[in-house]
C-alpha cells in the first residue's frame, strides 16, 4: 500500500522555523519526484517546492525563494521541507506528493502528481 505521511507542522512565530517530513512506505522514494504544496483556507492548493527523483531538479515557488529548502534522505525514505523566516502568509495545511519520473523531472502542479499524504497543519502567527 502506497502511503506518504506528513510531520513537523505546528504554531511558530514570525520569523521563526519548522522542518516538515514526508515518510513514504509501500514504495521507495529513489524513483520518485517529490513536491510539497500548501493550501491555505479559501484558496486553491498551490505548488511549493519540487524535488527530482535524482536530486538533480528542484523547483521553487517565488514565495518561498530563499527561506525554504527541500531534501531527501533515501535510506530513510524520507523528503524534508525545511522552512526558516517563516511569514503568517505561509499559513497553510501542507501536503507532500510523489510522482514516478524521469530523473530530472519535477514540477509544481497538482496536477502531474499521484500519490498524496494527509497533510500537516502549520500556522505562522505571533
Amino acid at each position: 500500500q502506497v502511503q506518504l505521511v506528513e510531520s513537523g507542522g505546528g504554531l511558530v512565530q514570525p520569523g521563526g522555523s519548522l522542518r516538515l517530513s514526508c515518510a513514504a512506505s509501500g514504495f521507495t522514494l529513489d524513483y520518485y519526484a517529490i513536491g510539497w504544496f500548501r493550501q491555505a483556507p479559501g484558496k486553491e492548493r498551490e505548488g511549493v517546492l519540487c524535488i527530482s527523483s535524482s536530486d538533480a531538479s528542484t523547483y521553487y515557488s517565488d514565495s518561498v525563494k530563499g527561506r525554504f529548502t527541500i531534501s531527501r534522505d533515501n535510506a530513510k525514505n524520507t523528503v524534508y521541507l525545511q522552512m526558516n523566516s517563516l511569514k503568517p502568509e505561509d499559513t497553510a495545511v501542507y501536503y507532500c506528493a510523489a510522482e514516478f519520473a524521469g530523473s530530472s523531472w519535477c514540477g509544481l502542479s497538482p496536477n502531474e502528481f499521484d500519490y498524496w499524504g494527509q497533510g500537516t497543519q502549520v500556522t505562522v502567527s505571533s
